[in-house]
């Protein structure tokens, strides 16, 4: 099976802050399934490191202030794309993001608020019939 996976889970340093959030429970599962990284922030056109963003409503904006909505949705029909060029039917994407969260997600103040939601690239994608889960719940693949 083919599977979408957020990029910075697989060590690549892609998020916000320039860091990446290795999940070792992703070597075995790519031991029976292709794992595609993905990155919808950058495949919007965001640059690594990036302002921090979270979303508010219908819009995703920095910590600065800037609305990078548009470079959010850019970057969730891109990787819609991949999704549709690979047949992947599962996404595992990094819990939260502003881009990449399903179910929860911070709420727009910075304070480390969570929130039910989902964001950009998540919602894209469930609104296209694929499923994503969350990096914790890896451990029910296996």
């Amino acid at each position: 099976m083919n599977i979408l996976v957020s990029a910075c889970l697989l060590g690549v340093n892609c998020r916000f802050d320039g860091k990446s959030k290795f999940t070792e429970q992703l070597k075995a599962l790519q031991k029976k399934h292709n794992l595609i990284p993905i990155c919808p922030e950058v495949y919007g056109g965001l640059k690594t490191p990036r302002d921090p963003a979270e979303k508010v409503m219908d819009k995703v904006i920095t910590k600065s202030g800037e609305d990078v909505t548009e470079q959010f949705q850019k970057g969730a029909e891109e990787v819609l794309k991949l999704a549709k060029f690979y047949d992947c039917k599962l996404a595992i994407l990094k819990e939260r993001s502003p881009s990449c969260g399903y179910g929860k997600i911070y709420d727009g103040t910075f304070t480390g608020t969570i929130v039910h939601g989902n964001g950009v690239a998540a919602e894209l994608l469930v609104q296209n019939g694929i499923t994503v889960i969350g990096e914790s719940e890896i451990e029910k693949l296996l």
